[in-house]
């Protein structure tokens, strides 16, 4: 098993980096570029929808090869366990990766972008166990299950805001493909081992992803040749949403803290970013070049530098939430109130 294992990983790393110049290829022929403007890093024009190689070497992967080391032969192919368990999820991310491609290509406006986030994370309510059913309250609080519409509400909720999250901190050459890795092994690390319950269909998800991720890496570290765009972005995040739900409806408060921890870049940026633009009298949503990695960039770090800045906060974020899992009920307070006070003096510090 685990030798099959290793061998799904690199064939999905090397598809997906086999994947790679094919689909630059594809974008610049049907015009999913990035233009130059006050907003974009890049001076000249930059093929974007690198995130459907992603997207495909994921599909391949775990519709087709992933099967292999998990199959039953009991049932047939399309109602295997893990067929079953998966292929909503890729169903939900076909409707986001739509969804960016056309954006890169057409740059959608707000709403229809917003429409098809949720009808992707609709369908994996509807249709999968990954639902936002539970909660527990850290710290001795009680365990609450919701009705089914608040379950349906919390759910989708939940999958917008960690898509549009991971979506915001775009800004950097491999900046979301190197923070998703460190969130997803993370994410790895916590569910074979600290879940209450250990899902190996999830860990075993949750490698592929990052193994296609890591293919698509090279060609998107600076100088990048290609961009993740919307369809990466949306895709990521969508993936880590939906695959992050298993720790949010735990019965153990650690494990509800933990996958926000782990998602700490995105969260902080997007939190501080709608505090900021709405204290200044902005709509919420608007852009501005006031993100982290803005912010690391006009205070004279390098393009690389200031992408491995946000590495190491992102591993900072993940350690603490594998320490918490490994730390008593009051060594998991002080590093909750530790944390919160560090994020405080950053966040002050940094004028973000």
């Amino acid at each position: 098993m685990t030798i099959n294992l290793f061998l799904v990983l690199l064939g999905t790393c090397l598809l997906s980096a086999i994947l790679t110049p094919l689909v630059r290829r594809f974008s610049l022929k049907v015009g999913a570029v990035d233009h130059p403007n006050a907003r974009r890093i890049n001076k000249v024009d930059m093929p974007s929808g690198g995130g459907l190689a992603i997207f495909l070497t994921f599909v391949i992967a775990t519709l087709l090869i992933l099967p292999l080391i998990s199959k039953d032969y009991t049932y047939p192919w399309w109602r295997e366990p893990y067929q079953v368990y998966i292929l909503p999820v890729v169903i939900g991310a076909l409707v986001i990766v739509v969804t960016g491609y056309l954006d890169d290509i057409f740059e959608l406006k707000p709403l229809p972008k917003l429409l098809g986030i949720v009808i992707a994370a609709t369908i994996v309510w509807a249709f999968t166990d990954f639902r936002f059913d539970s909660f527990k309250f850290p710290f001795g609080g009680p365990l609450i299950h919701f009705n089914p519409l608040v379950t349906c509400f919390l759910t989708i909720l939940w999958i917008v805001a960690i898509t549009n999250a991971i979506n915001l901190i775009d800004g950097l050459d491999g900046l979301v493909s190197g923070v998703s890795i460190i969130s997803l092994v993370t994410m790895a690390i916590v569910s074979y081992f600290f879940l209450p319950k250990a899902d190996l269909f999830l860990t075993l998800t949750i490698l592929v992803m990052v193994a296609a991720i890591a293919g698509f890496f090279p060609y998107n570290y600076h100088p990048a040749s290609i961009y993740l765009g919307d369809t990466g972005a949306l895709f990521i995040g969508f993936m880590i949403g939906v695959l992050s739900l298993q720790g949010l409806k735990n019965s153990t408060a650690v494990a509800v803290v933990t996958p926000v921890i782990i998602l700490g870049v995105p969260i902080l940026d997007t939190v501080v970013a709608i505090i900021r633009r709405t204290l200044s009298g902005q709509k919420f949503y608007e852009p501005d070049k006031l993100h982290l990695h803005h912010r690391l960039l006009s205070m004279g770090f390098s393009h690389r530098g200031a992408v491995w800045m946000v590495y190491a906060i992102a591993f900072i974020f993940s350690l603490i939430a594998l320490l918490l899992n490994v730390s008593s009920r009051f060594g998991g307070v002080l590093l909750i109130f530790g944390l919160l006070f560090a994020l405080e003096i950053f966040i002050e510090g940094l004028g973000i």
